[in-house]
This record gives C-alpha cells, sequence and structure tokens, in this order.
C-alpha cells in the first residue's frame, strides 16, 4: 500500500511540474519571452501622453515598479534618473501598481515624479497586468529584460545606478 502512495505521490509532483513548466514556458521548449502589455502614461517631465509599451519588444528594457507611499521608492529615483539619462538604448520606465483613479490621482503621481526629478516614462498599472507578469509582490522591484523580452534579473528594495548598469550590460 505504502509503494502505490509513493508512486501516485511523485506521478502527482511529475504532472504538476509538467503543468508549471508549460504555463512558464520551457519544459515543452515554449518560448519564455514575455508578452507585453500597453500601460497609460502619466503625462509628467520626460512622460508625454499616450500609452507606454511594456516591455518594448527589441529593446532591453529596464522596468521600476513603484509606489509613491514607499519611501524607499523616492531614494531610488536619483539612481534610476543617472541610469535614464546615460541609456540611449534601452528602453526605462516606472510603472506604479497603486490603485489610480481611487486613493491616488494622476496628478498625485506627477507631481510625486515632479518632487523627485523624474525624466523619463513613468505609467500605471490599472488592471495590475504587468505587476503580476512580473511577479511584483513589493516595492521597489527592479525587472530587466532582454531585447527578447526574456526577464533576466530581478531585484527588491534600492538599486543603486552601478548596480542598475550591470543588470542593463547583463542582458544586452
Amino acid at each position: 500500500m505504502r509503494r502505490r502512495d509513493l508512486l501516485a505521490g511523485a506521478a502527482g509532483i511529475g504532472v504538476a511540474g509538467l503543468g508549471a513548466g508549460a504555463v512558464y514556458g520551457d519544459v515543452f521548449g515554449g518560448d519564455d519571452a514575455m508578452a507585453s502589455v500597453d500601460l497609460p502614461r502619466i503625462e509628467a517631465p520626460g512622460s508625454p501622453p499616450g500609452t507606454e509599451t511594456v516591455p518594448e519588444p527589441g529593446r532591453v528594457t529596464l522596468v521600476e515598479v513603484f509606489a509613491t507611499w514607499c519611501s524607499v521608492c523616492a531614494r531610488s529615483m536619483a539612481p534610476l534618473s543617472e541610469v535614464a539619462a546615460s541609456v540611449a538604448d534601452a528602453q526605462v520606465v516606472s510603472v506604479t501598481n497603486e490603485p489610480v483613479g481611487q486613493t491616488v490621482t494622476e496628478d498625485d503621481v506627477a507631481e510625486w515624479w515632479r518632487e523627485h526629478d523624474g525624466d523619463w516614462p513613468v505609467a500605471y498599472d490599472p488592471e495590475l497586468t504587468l505587476t503580476e507578469r512580473l511577479d511584483a509582490a513589493g516595492v521597489p522591484y527592479t525587472v530587466v529584460l532582454d531585447a527578447d523580452n526574456r526577464i533576466v534579473s530581478t531585484a527588491r528594495g534600492h538599486q543603486s545606478a552601478e548596480r542598475l548598469r550591470e543588470r542593463l550590460a547583463a542582458a544586452r
């Protein structure tokens, strides 16, 4: 009886593993590239009205998920600004997953952006689609994707400009 239970358990684990592989992409040789999401931009310095495609196909992308109430996010703006100003060949975008239009307005985010010298695209994730795809459970959360939209690195918390550059270099 124990042998049968052991075999059934092992088979269950194998099926679960194959299911997860099918969902996440590489057990069956599938493409593990992340599908892009079109997010509404917040009109602010460096962020014209319209939408931002994240990640941008064909470009290395650095995404910083942030919140205006987060003090570590505010402290992370200086290194992000330094990197965003120095990389023309990569997409750098900050995305808030706050409920814009409910507890915070676009104007609130734009004001926070100006106060912290943001000067690159800033968008919000109204359906949390990107947040879920990146598995961004906290803020700040940094993700670097290669030009094929595959996640190369993730990090939680404050990142120095040097560390951000290293992450971008690893994606090229």
